[in-house]
């Protein structure tokens, strides 16, 4: 029998004053079973980062040619890609094939190892921008996961400031290539 799914509803006050970017949200995530609870969450904060009327979540672990997250503009075409993790010069390479843009946001106690045998190759991408998650930070987003989630988010000077009911979260990202 297969594994289906774990769905979770997030209902998030969204104020980004640095895109001048105000919303209210309302997402379903599907966790695949093989993602793990700090991919899911990350996966969330890097929605909220890039939030966008047509900003949508791929098809991800299960479709390996799909973005994680992507936005497609007017003319049907990937304005923004966004990946997440360690991943390799091929993928990175067709998504700057496919997109005007791409993101890759970088978690994980392996990154700097993984940021110093890929640096040289993936500087040669002008699309790409790659961004890093503090461990700590990804630990205490995990706390936060429930199946129903409520959050109040401000953005300011590339500050992510998450509130959960009493827990207040600040979320910075370190910049390995802009």
């Amino acid at each position: 029998m297969a594994l289906k799914a774990t769905i979770y509803k997030v209902n998030i006050e969204l104020a980004n004053m640095d895109r001048n970017y105000y919303d209210s949200l309302q997402l379903t995530l599907a966790q695949h079973p093989s993602e793990t609870e700090q991919r899911l969450m990350v996966r969330l904060i890097c929605y909220i980062l890039n939030a966008h009327p047509d900003l949508q979540f791929g098809k991800g672990v299960s479709d390996e040619d799909e973005a994680v997250i992507r936005q497609i503009n007017y003319s049907d075409e990937i304005a923004l890609w966004i990946e997440l993790g360690q991943i390799d010069e091929k993928r990175i390479k067709k998504a700057c094939n496919k997109a005007a843009k791409v993101k890759l946001y970088c978690y994980g106690s392996s990154v700097n190892t993984w940021w110093s045998q890929s640096q040289a190759t993936l500087l040669k991408f002008p699309k790409l921008s790659i961004e890093q998650f503090d461990t700590t930070t990804t630990n205490e987003l995990v706390k936060l996961l429930s199946r129903n989630m409520e959050f109040q988010c401000s953005i300011q000077d590339d500050q992510l400031w998450l509130s959960c009911g009493d827990e207040t979260l600040l979320i910075e990202t370190t910049t390995l290539k802009s």
